[in-house]
């Protein structure tokens, strides 16, 4: 399995060095394609009933992973999903300070925090997540009447206006990936700048672990109670997407490095955690170079973070480094100049945009060629920027005048 992969991908790249041409250059052929269906256009989507990926027994457990166990069930973060992510301990390790930083320290009210976390579920149809908070919930003042209106959404009766406001930025940031001015302007009069930064990464981080709980099959704790509610209409109502933002909502503080890095550093608390699902894809995951940015520009693409796409286009990424064309990308897996194995990253990339999951389908092609900790480094990769777009385009991270934009149409 290994030597077919690195022999098809080898061939892959030389081909499409021999093609690169700048992005926008050469002739089109046929039309266009359209970005995929937003997210939850379809409705709920499917989850699985079954691990794909199950939890690593305890017996099978090395030294290190019981280190990382003895560390984070300390802190409520055992049971099924680590059990699963041990799978790719690297993974465990880093994912975890802002997990605890979200979920438990951020600068929301406990409220409001369960709230965007709940809802943030419920719009991916995570099990997982909807069964772990929704009982810590009920234990800290919620009453069931209130997890069946979360699942109702903001529209529902008897929510205050800063609570719904709360809900719809959730269902923005799902289907269009970045936040209307007037739900920012609804939010901001009540929220200073480290409110809004933790609320907005919330929602993100959340998606992120939906995505990659559905993907892996992880089920629900057994000690968890509480499921999604199984006769709540799935509803996902939200204004269309506004043209993306010409000036920055939160502006990036001095300094050196990246304007998103300067940006995130206006919240010393966040910037001192967030960046460990990024550690992970971008230093840690054994992909290759190739298949990383393959799957950050398309998810980039689908969710139209502009900044994401320049900066992997050029000095962060270097896909054509990697034998990647910009455009082929945007034109997805449909483009005929795809080896096999890219078109089924390119659907897992798809997949995982518009359903939080990836088909029986398109995860069997992959099985085939990856083994388990590089399946989940797929998924991993696509929903850390899934993570990293929504808050680029929800802040107004703005281009820089020489970054590479995307490819005209």
């Amino acid at each position: 399995m290994v030597e077919y992969v690195c022999a098809v991908r080898v061939a892959g790249a030389a081909l499409a060095l021999l093609l690169v041409t700048p992005a926008g250059a050469g002739a089109q052929t046929g039309e266009w394609p359209a970005l995929p269906d937003p997210p939850g256009a379809e409705g709920p989507g499917f989850r699985l009933s079954e691990p794909r990926v199950a939890p690593l027994p305890e017996s099978e457990w090395t030294a290190a992973q019981r280190a990382l166990a003895e560390t984070y069930a300390r802190t409520g973060d055992g049971g099924n999903a680590f059990a699963t992510m041990l799978h790719a301990p690297e993974l465990a390790e880093v994912v975890h300070p802002f997990l605890d930083y979200t979920a438990r320290r951020s600068t929301l009210p406990d409220r409001h925090r369960k709230l965007l976390i709940l809802r943030t579920a419920w719009v991916a149809q995570n099990a997982y997540i909807w069964a772990d908070h929704a009982s810590d919930a009920l234990s800290e003042g919620f009453t069931a009447a209130e997890l069946r209106r979360i699942a109702s959404g903001p529209a529902a009766d008897g929510w205050t206006p800063l609570e719904a406001a709360l809900l719809g930025l959730v269902d923005e940031l799902y289907r269009n990936s970045s936040v209307t001015d007037a739900t920012w302007a609804a939010v901001s009069a009540e929220y200073d700048v480290l409110n809004m930064v933790d609320a907005v990464m919330t929602v993100a981080e959340f998606t992120t672990l939906s995505m990659l709980f559905n993907a892996l099959g992880v089920q629900p704790d057994a000690g968890a109670a509480e499921r999604l509610p199984p006769d709540a209409q799935y509803r996902l109502e939200t204004p269309p997407r506004e043209p993306p933002l010409t000036r920055p909502r939160i502006e990036p503080g001095d300094g050196p490095g990246l304007r998103v890095s300067r940006t995130i550093r206006r919240h010393p608390q966040v910037a001192e955690t967030w960046g460990g699902n990024t550690e992970y894809v971008n230093r840690r995951s054994p992909l290759t170079p190739s298949d990383r940015e393959l799957l950050i520009l398309r998810i980039g693409w689908n969710c139209q973070a502009e900044y994401e796409w320049a900066k992997h286009v050029g000095s962060v990424g270097r896909a054509r480094d990697h034998g990647l064309v910009p455009r082929w990308i945007a034109e997805g897996p449909e483009s005929p100049r795809w080896e096999p194995y890219q078109v089924a990253l390119l659907q897992a990339a798809d997949e995982l945009y518009r359903h939080a999951n990836v088909s029986d389908e398109t995860w069997a092609a992959l099985a085939e060629l990856y083994d388990t900790q590089r399946l989940i480094s797929i998924v991993m990769t696509v929903s850390t920027y899934r993570f990293v777009s929504m808050t680029l385009n929800a802040f107004g991270v703005q281009l820089l005048p020489d970054d590479e934009g995307f490819p005209e149409l």
